[in-house]
């Protein structure tokens, strides 16, 4: 009898991957939009991120033991999400990063683990406020830094599918001009019109 051999895994590296988003608002954290991802709702912090810790969902057992065994069994208790931080890189010019995670900022923490890639299982939304903001202070040979803490304030939603990106018509070829005289000789090209998010008129041309 053969064993199967195991698939082989695509292992990765997360830095260049994955990536990290504050959130002003969500609807459904475990259904996020494209919408919701993308600016102006999103503000990325991947690039100036330089430590992350915490984001983890975890879970306090119950201990359950018995007269009939010396060995503590137990059983899955209450889950919980410990407090979380991100350090940033501080930026000598801008303070935008400050000014959009001040103490006490509502939000949410949005980590798609591995990259931008519509249909994976893999975005964890951690519904937070900012706890503590500090600057950290060295003497050494190092880029500065500040430290953001949150509390995690609601129960976090993990593996959500990524969003479908958007599609966009194509731009006609500049040649297709009626306007100029310069249309189509054999006059079969067609005017596509955008008159809805589902809907669409198509127009040949030559009819009224």
């Amino acid at each position: 009898m053969s064993l199967k051999k195991p698939a082989t895994q695509t292992r990765f590296l997360r830095r260049g991957i994955s990536k990290i988003y504050w959130l002003t608002s969500i609807t459904d954290p475990k259904w996020p939009s494209r919408k919701e991802i993308s600016e102006p709702n999103r503000f990325d912090l991947t690039n100036a991120v330089s430590d992350i810790e915490g984001w983890a969902l975890e879970n306090d057992p119950i201990e359950t033991p018995d007269m009939g065994s010396t060995f503590n069994s137990s059983i899955p208790g209450n889950d919980k999400a410990e407090n979380s931080s991100l350090t940033f890189y501080e930026d000598r010019h801008s303070d935008e990063i400050e000014q959009r995670l001040p103490k006490g900022a509502k939000g949410y923490v949005v980590l798609l683990r591995k990259g931008d890639v519509p249909g994976s299982r893999s975005v964890d939304v951690f519904p937070v406020q900012v706890a503590t903001r500090a600057a950290t202070y060295s003497t050494g040979n190092e880029a500065a830094k500040f430290k953001v803490d949150f509390t995690i304030v609601d129960e976090p939603s993990l593996d959500s599918v990524v969003p479908e990106a958007f599609h966009t018509l194509p731009v006609p070829p500049e040649d297709c001009d009626d306007d100029h005289g310069h249309g189509d000789q054999d006059g079969d090209h067609v005017d596509v019109t955008v008159v809805s998010a589902t809907k669409t008129t198509v127009r040949e041309h030559g009819e009224d």
